[in-house]
């Protein structure tokens, strides 16, 4: 039973260290994307693409909090 303990333990930590270097990557996209949106020459492709990432991380850093939520059926 501890081996299972352990390896719930395991999985939970590394959700949670993923969610952090989620939360970091899109926190970092949100100043390059401010900072390009000051400039008036700003290629609107690549602006786009880094919308779309910060969406899709978005998107995976809700499905992680939502699996670290327990399961109150169990």
């Amino acid at each position: 039973m501890a081996e299972v303990s352990d390896n719930v333990d395991t999985e939970t930590f590394k959700h949670i260290e993923r969610l952090r270097q989620l939360r970091i990557e899109h926190r970092d996209l949100d100043d390059v994307i401010h900072r390009l949106q000051l400039d008036l020459y700003v290629d609107q492709v690549q602006m786009r693409r880094l919308k779309k990432r910060k969406l899709l991380i978005k998107d995976q850093i809700a499905r992680l909090e939502s699996q670290l939520i327990p399961d109150l059926n169990a």
